[in-house]
């Protein structure tokens, strides 16, 4: 029995080594038969349709001797499969796997006319979407940046010296001994109103400590003689001796004499009397114009006062230029109309009027 089972075994093995033969001389010729099928279709001669009968009669011929041997027959293959499609089981396996019998190129064959004619244009629309969606980045990205520049683009400023100036103001109006005597004015350090300090340094020294006029023989920051500074500072209780030429010193001098230009003074004279000097809003005309009443307080031994404060920016504007040609003796009305403009517009650097006024300094970016 041993003996016959051998022998089975040895003769399904030559019947399948002879299938495999087979197999690969039909796959050979069909390989062959659709190489030359497409040259005569490329070029076609006179004898093609004879040389297609016999080549198809014998890949016929093969197909019908491998079916056979095989054991397969018409019948198993017309019987519900998918049209260009047959199955071969495997030996081993016992499952079956699909044989095409379309007119699909060999593999290299493909791969040759994937190189000579390229892949078909599949991708164009994703390739216009891309193009679509880099234009709109493209458009946004110029978009913002035109935004960005009308956001953050540098409108018209004040000199970069008012800053500094503006900050030496804050250390010198902490003296309390600013304030007009006996009326306590202190427009000069007011909240609203002490741009009047660097306002005057601006238009007097270009906002120069160092500054001096050898014609007035005025000095610093604010120009002033050094003996009315002088006078004016031993008022202030400074700790230390008065310097013209010192940023806080000047301004606190200043701030005490535009006060008192204001408010009035009362000083003791050379007799040892009091004696008791008028200040702007001591007359009743100007306190019409400042507070749009005439009416002030007087009270023996103190300079008189408007009755109402001035509160107006037309009031405060009519009494800077007023201080202004007060403070520089000689400057003419239209030197203290620009003061005045430029202490109104203090947060407008941009009106046109301060920006002509600012075009007739000697530094103006300064």
């Amino acid at each position: 029995m041993d003996e016959r089972f051998e022998t089975s075994a040895e003769d399904d093995d030559e019947w399948f080594s002879d299938m495999e033969l087979r197999v690969l001389d039909l796959e050979k010729e069909v390989s062959e038969w659709r190489e030359s099928g497409a040259r005569e279709l490329a070029e076609p001669a006179p004898g093609h349709t004879a040389a297609f009968r016999r080549a198809d009669g014998a890949s016929g011929r093969r197909r019908r001797e491998f079916l056979g041997a095989t054991g397969n027959s018409r019948h198993e293959r017309d019987s519900g499969q998918t049209p260009g499609l047959r199955t071969r089981r495997s030996p081993a396996a016992g499952h079956a796997w699909p044989i095409p019998e379309d007119g699909r190129l060999p593999a290299g064959d493909r791969t040759q006319v994937l190189i000579d004619r390229g892949r078909r244009a599949a991708r164009q629309p994703r390739a216009r979407r891309g193009r679509k969606i880099a234009i709109a980045s493209a458009a946004g990205l110029v978009l913002l940046t035109i935004g960005a520049t009308v956001v953050f683009r540098k409108g018209p400023s004040w000199p970069p010296s008012v800053a500094t100036v503006q900050s030496e103001i804050t250390t010198a109006c902490q003296n309390p001994n600013v304030v007009s005597e006996p009326g306590q004015v202190n427009f000069a350090c007011g909240k609203d109103t002490s741009q009047i300090l660097w306002v005057f340094a601006l238009l007097t020294s270009n906002d120069n400590p160092g500054y001096a006029d050898a014609g007035t023989g005025r000095k610093g920051l604010e120009p002033i003689t050094p003996a009315q500074g002088g006078q004016i500072a031993w008022s202030l209780n400074l700790h230390h001796p008065y310097d013209p030429f010192h940023p806080i010193d000047s301004l606190e001098v200043a701030a005490r004499a535009i006060n008192n230009i204001i408010g009035g003074a009362t000083v003791t004279g050379a007799n040892g009397n009091p004696t008791v000097q008028p200040g702007l809003e001591s007359k009743p005309g100007n306190c019409a114009r400042y507070t749009g009443s005439p009416a002030i307080i007087s009270h023996a031994g103190f300079p008189s006062l408007c009755a109402s404060p001035v509160t107006s920016g037309e009031g405060q504007a009519a009494l800077v230029a007023d201080v202004y040609q007060q403070w520089m003796v000689g400057a003419t009305a239209v030197a203290a109309q620009d003061v005045s403009v430029l202490f109104e517009n203090a947060g407008n650097p941009g009106d046109p009027q301060v920006q002509a006024i600012l075009k007739t300094l000697p530094n103006p970016g300064r």
